[in-house]
């Protein structure tokens, strides 16, 4: 064997090292794309799960204050509306009743809780709007380092050989933008 012959073996081995190197990169940085998108799904399935949940418990809450309100409401129009003494009696125990009540739910939850499930609420969707656009910038510099790869010489010829594409970033419609409204 002659020294043109080892030569020649040691840049095919060299070339097949440097191959397989970069369809390794490649491959791992489609996965981690693939892995970004994955976290993308992740955190907007919880966006989808969390909000619901989380709205009703506070309608359910907000329900209860707006039913001890009610009735104070009620028993006050009783009281005004009612007739004789013992009429007015009735009322006003009624009316006593039902503030006893309101003062109960305000000494027990000075800030008579809604307005804690409000604030948990926004907490939430914050800290999930921030999850997804964390979510979001991952993924899109994933494919940034993904479709760079895939442009630059030599790697271009070896994605090429095999079907490795380009990615479409991860861009938000005008209405996305916006932030989340929630109604009650």
């Amino acid at each position: 064997m002659g020294t043109g012959f080892i030569i020649f073996i040691v840049i095919v081995v060299l070339i097949i090292v440097i191959f397989v190197a970069i369809y390794n990169g490649l491959v791992r940085l489609r996965n981690r794309v693939d892995n970004g998108w994955a976290q993308i799904e992740t955190q907007l399935q919880r966006r989808y799960d969390l909000i619901p949940n989380l709205v009703e418990t506070v309608k359910g809450y907000a329900a209860h204050e707006k039913g001890v309100l009610e009735n104070v409401a009620k028993a006050r129009a009783g009281l005004m509306n009612a007739q004789g003494v013992e009429g007015k009696c009735e009322a006003d125990n009624v009316l006593s009743g039902t503030l006893k009540t309101l003062f109960a739910v305000a000494e027990n939850y000075p800030d008579l809780k809604a307005n804690e499930n409000f604030r948990d609420l926004q907490m939430e969707l914050t800290s999930t709007e921030n999850k997804i656009a964390y979510a979001r910038q991952f993924y899109n510099d994933s494919v940034m380092s993904l479709n760079t790869s895939i442009e630059l010489f030599p790697k271009n010829m070896i994605a090429a050989m095999f079907g490795f594409k380009a990615r479409v970033y991860y861009e938000s419609k005008a209405a996305a933008k916006d932030p989340v409204k929630v109604k009650f």
